[in-house]
């Protein structure tokens, strides 16, 4: 068996097996689970990620899973970051999640929001189904805070990088995997994490450059004007010809060099001379991203940079490891703007580590290691790689 033949055969089994149906009350789910005992429960993201790879094998799951989501979405249009189908937060994790009591069906926080891509992708037009719109209708009421039609995020765990060194320079040490993230959730829980009353009470706020890449493809998805020019014009930094975050109030311009400087690279509508320096001077640099599993989450030339993911008991997971989602994104730029080979390079690197590894939460970049988490569904985004199917 080739090694594409067996990544979509793992890719397969591990969906499969992630699968779970079930109801809460009189609402019926059907989800796949991140990862089996690790991450029971619904995920935002996850479930984005992995209806995309659905459509391929079994396109009513992809459907369902994106279903499960909105089953959870409340009157007004929020849907949370995590959804707790069959178990409630307990313990020391009322610490960390960002629930109002250890009751809660869901949490008050946001994840990356490409639920209406994900739908145009899996399933069809999204403004079929009325509840996705709502949706975005909340995010653009609730997030778009000065009115330029990009989003703005409370904590780091909203933009799904949780422990990205890049969120310190804006959070310091109640950034996430820092000892005081608990105190950085218990402060906007009694802001009931409403964006403008943090920032409103002088407490960070960050437009985020892969937040805003996914809200701009789901507006596209929704044929609604795309969030793209105004990305650029906020977050693009000419001087170092890449895409960095804005935090308010006091305008902080984080500078450590993560791949998220390079999310936008999967928009379509991603003026090319920008496009085309983000792959030549960042992403085909040996010293920054281009390592046999690429890329790597942080720059390999930054002090940050831990491949191996980190040690002792804070997980640094966002800090150098490859994960398939990332590497899935700037692939899709790749193709777009004629890289073939750099693109064809970067998914041999990622297919070769799942063919050996299997299904894991991330990838050493140096060679592939799987690390964290097994069998885990959003690294299915590698079948997309081995055999891509249209968009």
């Amino acid at each position: 068996m080739s090694e594409r033949e067996t990544v979509l055969a793992e890719t397969e089994r591990v969906l499969r097996q992630n699968w779970v149906t079930g109801r809460r009350g009189g609402t019926a789910f059907s989800y796949t689970e991140p990862s089996p005992g690790r991450y029971p429960w619904q995920w935002y993201w996850d479930s984005c990620f992995a209806a995309i790879v659905w459509r391929r094998f079994e396109p009513a799951r992809a459907r369902l899973e994106l279903e499960s989501l909105l089953a959870a979405q409340r009157p007004d249009g929020f849907v949370g970051h995590t959804i707790f189908w069959r178990s409630h937060v307990s313990g020391p994790r009322l610490l960390f999640y960002n629930v109002r009591d250890r009751r809660a069906r869901e949490t008050e926080t946001i994840q990356p929001p490409l639920l209406a891509w994900a739908w145009r992708i899996a399933v069809g037009d999204p403004n079929e189904e009325p509840r996705i719109a709502r949706h975005v209708d909340w995010l653009r009421r609730n997030r778009d805070l000065e009115g330029d039609g990009l989003l703005w995020i409370v904590q780091p765990d909203e933009s799904g990088l949780d422990a990205s060194p890049k969120f310190e320079e804006v959070w310091g040490w109640r950034a996430n995997g820092r000892i005081g993230f608990p105190l950085l959730v218990h402060r906007n829980r009694k802001f009931d994490w409403n964006a403008r009353r943090i920032r409103d009470a002088g407490h960070p706020v960050l437009c985020e450059v892969l937040v805003n890449t996914l809200w701009s493809l789901s507006l596209q998805a929704l044929g609604r004007p795309s969030a793209t020019p105004a990305l650029v014009d906020r977050l693009w930094d000419e001087r170092r010809g890449l895409f960095l975050d804005e935090a308010q109030p006091g305008g902080t311009r984080p500078q450590a060099l993560t791949w998220a400087s390079l999310a936008p690279l999967a928009l379509p509508d991603l003026p090319e001379q920008i496009g085309r320096r983000l792959v030549e001077e960042h992403l085909l640099n040996e010293r920054e991203f281009l390592t046999p599993v690429a890329p790597p989450s942080v720059a390999a030339g930054e002090r940050s940079y831990e491949p191996g993911g980190g040690h002792g008991p804070i997980r640094r997971y966002w800090r150098g490891p490859t994960w398939v989602n990332s590497a899935w994104l700037v692939w899709l730029g790749l193709r777009r703007l004629g890289y073939e080979a750099e693109a064809q390079r970067l998914a041999n690197g990622v297919i070769g580590a799942v063919a050996r590894e299997g299904l894991r939460e991330y990838y050493d970049p140096r060679h592939g290691k799987g690390l964290g988490a097994k069998d885990f569904a959003w690294s299915a985004l590698a079948a997309e790689l081995a055999d891509p199917k249209p968009l």
